[in-house]
């Protein structure tokens, strides 16, 4: 899967079993690959861009864009949910692969160098538009900008990780999603 636009230039592929991820953000690599590991998909990432916002917000429009060619919508789970435990942080994540929406409430009190809550709501919503997800995040403790959004991170995978398990049939009401 290739996005390329005149602000950033990312690729990413399934490997054949290790995680490489370069975007030239130590910050955005240590998150996408706490990402992939959770959800038990071994890829490599590639990624080059101008600024740090459209490098976070086309990251997550390219996995949004990964993951919807990768998985058949009427033979997954559908939902998935988790609460993560990072140090002080606690953080919840549900995703359903059904529609678009994405809601991110953080209260971070401590910042660090490198993780900021906006790069983390614009990836949030560039993968939630990309892929059809609705997605909530709350932070339900937690001070540390790195334990916190690091969470919601390893939250994404794990929750994808179950959303995506293969079933039997459509998993809506309706018979379509």
């Amino acid at each position: 899967m290739k996005r390329k636009t005149y602000e950033t230039d990312i690729s990413i592929t399934r490997s054949d079993g290790q995680i490489t991820i370069d975007t030239k953000d130590s910050v955005l690599d240590h998150m996408l690959n706490s990402l992939f590991f959770y959800m038990g998909i071994p890829v490599t990432i590639q990624a080059e861009s101008d600024l740090r916002h459209h490098l976070w917000e086309d990251c997550g429009i390219a996995v949004g864009e990964f993951l919807s060619k990768e998985f058949d919508r009427g033979a997954i789970a559908r939902f998935g949910y988790v609460i993560i435990p990072m140090d002080e942080a606690l953080v919840l994540v549900s995703v359903d692969v059904s529609r678009t929406f994405a809601s991110v409430e953080l209260d971070i009190k401590e910042s660090e160098k490198g993780f900021e809550q906006g790069l983390f709501r614009e990836f949030v919503n560039g993968l939630s538009r990309a892929f059809d997800t609705c997605i909530h995040i709350r932070q339900l403790a937690g001070l540390n900008a790195h334990h916190i959004i690091e969470a919601g991170f390893k939250g994404l995978g794990k929750a994808f990780q179950q959303a995506l398990k293969p079933s039997e049939g459509v998993q809506s009401t309706k018979g379509s999603i």
